[in-house]
């Protein structure tokens, strides 16, 4: 299948699709939404995919929504509408999903590099909020995922004062997990993304786990825990992975 605004490539069990609109920084448009979710149906459908990478062609990984196209309808029906099938899209991928982050994400951009499992940056990437500069509040579940990633007060600073930091500062914050140099950044996500590829079956349930972590008493999520255990152990993945380390060799998992 082809798309208008995104590019679809699998290759080694890895889905990587781009944002490619680079003359508009990759920001969003009605199209661009329909792509992006038609894609990423795409590889949860696909066997062969293993796990999925989101990236961005050009200077920018997604400057959020373009404002040239939001419209004179009700903004908060666009947000219902595209926005937030979306992201949930995303979180409820039963594959792991990497945002390479190759320049500026701001806005819902930045929303969706948080709502990705885990972000390689490259050194020339930064971050901003960027919602109060236009009078506008966050979304794309950007309220959800800053202070669970950074602190309740350190997410009111970046949504407040809506400053532009650079990848470094956005490592240190936890914001993103690695940082690489310009030059390195192509194989820096793609390693981690071929080493997910590899993965078990249960990296899609330890997704689940985490997502239900967020609300859960410890009870429950023993209880979670020791459910998904029995799904995992009860897999080809994880029967194989108990024979390799008992036959003493690296396991060859098939994934979900």
């Amino acid at each position: 299948m082809t798309y208008e605004t995104v590019l679809y490539e699998v290759s080694g069990g890895v889905a990587v699709i781009t944002l490619n609109r680079p003359d508009r920084l990759n920001g969003f448009t009605r199209q661009m939404h329909a792509d992006l979710r038609a894609a990423l149906q795409a590889a949860a459908d696909d066997p062969a995919v293993r796990t999925v990478v989101l990236t961005g062609a050009g200077r920018a990984f997604c400057a959020g929504q373009d404002l040239e196209e939001i419209g004179q309808g009700p903004v908060g029906d666009l947000v219902r509408e595209r926005y937030n099938p979306l992201i949930l899209a995303i979180r409820r991928l039963d594959k792991p999903v990497l945002a390479a982050v190759n320049g500026v994400a701001a806005g819902a951009g930045m929303s969706l590099a948080l709502a990705c499992d885990l972000r390689v940056a490259s050194e020339r990437a930064s971050f901003t909020t960027a919602f109060v500069r236009v009078g506008l509040v966050a979304d794309s579940g950007m309220s959800f995922f800053l202070p669970r990633l950074v602190g309740s007060g350190k997410a009111a600073e970046l949504l407040f004062l809506s400053e532009r930091i650079d990848a470094h500062q956005a490592l240190a914050l936890g914001l993103v997990n690695r940082v690489a140099p310009e030059g390195e950044f192509p194989a820096a996500w793609r390693e981690w993304a071929e080493r997910l590829a590899r993965g078990p079956a249960a990296l899609g349930y330890m997704k689940q786990l985490l997502a239900r972590s967020a609300h859960a008493t410890l009870e429950e999520q023993l209880e979670h825990e020791a459910w998904f255990q029995g799904l995992a152990a009860g897999s080809a993945d994880g029967q194989e992975g108990v024979r390799a380390f008992v036959e003493k060799r690296e396991p060859r998992f098939r994934g979900p």
